[in-house]
């Protein structure tokens, strides 16, 4: 009798916990829905803490091999004030001779390789070898939209977007304001916009993409950017595109002493008082904007857990490489004067990371202040927290505009906390929204809104739910 062909399928992921860690999930259904030998090749920084623990934690040999690539110097290549995407993307350039040496030695041949945004330029290697090339968009379908729209915005548009006095408009989807753009569309002179739209025509080289939403909760994009759409038209674009999310962490069973004392301190809150504050793995706010921050935690006299790490001027991304690695005397005196004292009944300080979904999933939790990176996003959603939206970089302007205005999951500060600081009292009021419901209105239709969505989500990933459907299709196809 035959042995059954084992399907191989190789997860190239680059440096920053919100690439590396949808791809573990995507890693992880390969091998519990279908069987298949996953391959992790996870091009890593070397200097962040938080990384090598969740791969440390998450990635275990019986689950999928893991190649941990460190990141190549790039030093001869960057100047010293380039944007993060420019040296995420050339990373993963200089990265190549070493991913191609694994995806042609590797046994047994993989039958398709799953590249994160980044990692675009692996698709050709895999072209060569005759593997197919797939993209893996961790965010979601709008946001695809406007990446792949982009060289055309490029021709159509004239002088900055963010000049632009009307909002961008993608065919078929909602329009863009110009100060919501992503990150590299925020200059046009800056090397990441080249970088960028070269990661566009990457994703339009691929045998399909990926991404990281569910049909019901964006049904209009994903239309649009499938063949028939009026964006694909537009772009002339055949592949296929599997909405297969949410994908999201599940809380680690291993904890350690502090994830220990953070969880005691939650089960001794009442149910939904608590507000969790965030800026994800990499982000900061400034000195300024810390101690207004402080100050309206304060304020609202509402029970809170912070994440805090040392402020930044000028960089909102500045911990992306290094996430996990200050001390306490470090960030506390960033603070205000007898803020912790003063605050030890009702608040929590947690340095530098935590094990969010641990949080998240938590009964005490009752909202959650984020920079809305997508990945936070959707363990905001799944586990029915409200959200406080605090856009830094990336794409995060964009989500907080699709989680406020086009999905009401969120209370919004009204200016961008990237152009000005946002100040106490507003902060106070909308901690105060998300957790009582101020006003008995919007609050709590935010989180009837949440309630209804976590519904939707939980099925679309369950058996026969859509994106358990499209991953199962996407499965057959590379099994073929």
């Amino acid at each position: 009798m035959e042995t059954p062909k084992l399907t191989h399928v190789v997860l190239v992921s680059s440096p920053g916990l919100g690439h590396l860690i949808p791809a573990v999930e995507l890693a992880k259904h390969f091998v519990l829905l279908y069987n298949f030998k996953v391959t992790v090749i996870a091009v890593t920084s070397q200097t962040s803490r938080a990384e090598t623990q969740i791969l440390d934690s998450v990635l275990t040999p019986s689950l999928c091999h893991l190649i941990d690539i460190p990141s190549p110097d790039i030093t001869a290549f960057v100047a010293q004030n380039d944007a993060v995407v420019t040296r995420l993307c050339v990373v993963m350039r200089e990265a190549r001779p070493a991913i191609r040496s694994v995806l042609s030695e590797i046994t047994p041949r993989p039958s398709a390789v799953i590249v994160d945004l980044f990692s675009t330029e692996t698709i050709p290697i895999a072209r060569e070898l005759n593997i197919l090339g797939y993209v893996f968009i961790a965010s979601h379908a709008w946001m695809l939209a406007l990446l792949l729209y982009s060289p055309v915005l490029d021709e159509l548009v004239e002088g900055q977007y963010v000049d632009q006095t009307e909002p961008i408009k993608i065919p078929g989807c909602k329009p863009v304001r110009p100060e919501d753009v992503l990150d590299p569309m925020l200059d046009r002179n800056d090397r990441q916009y080249t970088e960028y739209l070269k990661l566009a025509n990457g994703v339009l080289q691929s045998d399909g993409v990926l991404v990281n939403t569910w049909e019901e909760l964006q049904r209009e994009e994903l239309e649009v950017l499938r063949e028939g759409g009026s964006l694909s038209e537009a772009l002339n674009m055949k592949i296929p595109i599997y909405a297969v999310g949410p994908l999201v962490r599940e809380p680690l069973l291993e904890t350690n002493s502090s994830t220990e004392l953070l969880v005691r301190w939650l089960d001794q809150q009442p149910s939904k008082s608590v507000v969790y504050v965030s800026f994800g793995s990499g982000g900061t706010v400034s000195s300024e904007q810390m101690k207004e921050l402080a100050w309206g935690l304060e304020l609202s006299e509402q029970r809170f857990v912070w994440v805090v790490r040392p402020p930044t001027e000028g960089v909102a991304d500045a911990a992306f490489f290094t996430t996990g690695s200050s001390g306490i005397d470090e960030v506390g005196k960033y603070l205000p004067e007898g803020f912790v004292s003063r605050t030890s009944e009702v608040g929590l300080l947690v340095l530098e990371w935590a094990q969010q979904v641990t949080i998240l999933g938590h009964r005490s939790i009752g909202g959650f202040l984020s920079h809305c990176g997508w990945g936070s996003t959707l363990e905001s959603v799944t586990n029915g927290v409200p959200l406080i939206a605090w856009p830094l970089y990336a794409e995060q302007r964009m989500n907080a505009a699709l989680v406020a205005e086009g999905l009401g999951l969120a209370v919004r500060p009204r200016v961008l906390p990237t152009k000005k600081v946002v100040r106490r009292e507003e902060i106070a009021e909308m901690v105060r929204e998300v957790i009582e419901g101020v006003e008995g209105v919007k609050g709590n239709r935010v989180r009837e809104r949440v309630k209804e969505l976590q519904k939707s989500a939980m099925k679309a990933v369950s058996k026969g739910g859509s994106s358990y459907v499209a991953l199962s299709q996407l499965a057959n196809r590379i099994a073929g």
